[in-house]
């Protein structure tokens, strides 16, 4: 048996589609299983025993006709028999109905026929869910193979290779880092201004945070973000400084995969970093934008090891019967609604669970 499973977008996505693989190769032991995704996302798909290949959908090939036929072929020689099309947009449609799998699945929309074999309707998020929408509709696609569902696993995971684990901690040596002390990764930006928390209530997290003694905590950010974070940093007090290895930063995803590996818990914006996180088997605390579908993306949230907090927890009639797209346009005015001494307590009450 060849299976194909195919997620781009980012990486969060990405890896939450990992549990497809995991759940395939418990099924089939003894099966090909490929993924499918863009190169941003390749580096949390390393060292998963159940990806056998890892095939790249780059920039330059999607957006040239010729190129995304000659992809496509290529897929065809490689004799799937299922494809699982997380993505589901015209590209992949495209790359599913030429591939020759006998089975080809994906979310039903209204055109979806044309391509796949099983079309299925995503689960309907008014109901309860145990793992989160994102998890539930990604193990909604196994349903068509008849998989014991006793047996499914539902978590996604990360590896992390002795080598990169004693890389980090020679690094943690470098940055004279207290092996006594609890290390706290904070989330510091989101990957796009609508989804990161304002910059001086995230000083006040910071700060939160620090208030527990025998804590180091380390910032998460990209290059391109240097200035924001710094503002951040130069927001909170000297005592808090001092806790903080500012400079401290992966130079890459697998080196933050590492870093993460070695941390105790992460409270932060979400995004990738929480993922990670959570695939690392980490204490999350999850502070979710206003226009974010909580219930979609607070996955195993369990009131202990996994807390999330929304606008919508709080101030629910500041968003109820409006528009997502209303939201999104104004989420900075709604962020500023959502001031962190809404959910401080909520904070305290994590760290004293999970440090």
């Amino acid at each position: 048996m060849k299976f194909l499973v195919i997620q781009q977008k980012r990486v969060g996505d990405v890896l939450t589609s990992t549990i497809i693989c995991n759940n395939l190769k418990k099924k089939y032991p003894n099966a090909t299983i490929d993924f499918m995704g863009y190169t941003n996302c390749v580096d949390v798909l390393i060292g998963n025993p159940n990806i056998d290949n890892v095939i790249v959908l780059s920039h330059k090939v999607r957006k040239n006709y010729f190129s995304l036929f000659k992809f496509i072929f290529e897929i065809r020689a490689k004799k799937y028999d299922v494809v699982i099309d997380v993505y589901n947009k015209l590209e992949t449609n495209l790359i599913t109905l030429f591939s020759g799998a006998n089975t080809k699945i994906a979310y039903h929309k209204w055109y979806t026929t044309l391509f796949y074999t099983h079309n299925l309707k995503r689960i309907d998020n008014t109901m309860d869910t145990n793992y989160g929408f994102a998890i539930e509709n990604r193990l909604l696609l196994l349903e068509p193979l008849n998989l014991d569902k006793s047996t499914i696993d539902p978590f996604p995971k990360l590896f992390v290779s002795p080598k990169e684990n004693e890389d980090t901690i020679s690094l943690f040596e470098q940055h004279k880092i207290d092996k006594n002390k609890k290390i706290i990764m904070i989330s510091l930006l989101g990957s796009e201004q609508s989804k990161t928390y304002p910059l001086e209530y995230m000083a006040k997290v910071v700060e939160y945070v620090a208030s527990h003694k025998d804590v180091t905590i380390l910032f998460n950010y990209f290059e391109s973000q240097i200035e924001d974070a710094k503002k951040i940093y130069n927001s909170c007090s000297k005592s808090t400084q001092e806790k903080i290895r500012f400079d401290l930063l992966g130079s890459d995803l697998r080196s933050f995969v590492a870093i993460m590996n070695n941390c105790d818990i992460i409270i932060g914006n979400d995004g990738g970093a929480i993922n990670m996180a959570k695939a690392l088997n980490k204490p999350s605390f999850t502070i979710f934008s206003p226009f974010i579908e909580k219930k979609n993306w607070a996955t195993f949230e369990d009131g202990s090891k996994n807390i999330s907090v929304h606008l919508n927890d709080y101030k629910p009639d500041l968003i109820k019967n409006v528009h997502h797209d209303e939201i999104k346009k104004n989420a900075s005015s709604l962020y500023q609604q959502f001031t962190p001494e809404l959910f401080k307590d909520r904070i305290e009450f994590f760290m004293d669970q999970n440090l």
